[in-house]
């Protein structure tokens, strides 16, 4: 199971309208490199594994990208979108543990998040790794 983490630079980002969370294209990408969650801002300030055997620099768009309350006036409101996946094609893709996830829109390639998946994971030729989104989204914003 993978642990969620927002970048603290993406509340910033957030607030001031840098990233828009319900009409921005946002991508995910691999890294076997820990992101920083205190500074890292940008998509150059993450180490993407080499773009091979279906693996894409840049990343993977995410779809029906959504920013919803989970119900009228709870507080909690959910990120979230589809599940979205990479398949080796041609050889294995290169080893990775992080998925970052960024805004393609903002400026910069503002950066929102990351799973950080416990250990190396391993995409060999032929198989997928899907990122299983599941109800309780992408991340869970608590108002309190």
């Amino acid at each position: 199971m993978a642990t969620g983490v927002v970048f603290h630079e993406a509340m910033f980002n957030i607030g001031n309208g840098a990233i828009d969370l319900d009409s921005h294209t946002f991508k995910a990408v691999l890294s076997n490199t820990a992101p920083v969650q205190g500074t890292d801002d940008e998509l150059a300030d993450i180490t993407q594994i080499a773009g091979t055997n279906g693996y894409t620099t840049g990343g993977v768009t995410l779809t029906s990208v959504a920013w919803l309350e989970s119900g009228a006036g709870t507080g909690i409101w959910v990120w979230s979108s589809a599940d979205f996946s990479w398949t080796a094609s041609g050889g294995n893709i290169p080893d990775f543990r992080y998925v970052a996830i960024y805004s393609d829109t903002s400026t910069g390639d503002k950066l929102v998040m990351y799973f950080d998946y416990g250990g190396t994971v391993q995409i060999t030729n032929g198989n997928s790794f899907t990122v299983d989104v599941q109800t309780n989204g992408l991340v869970r914003f608590t108002v309190t």
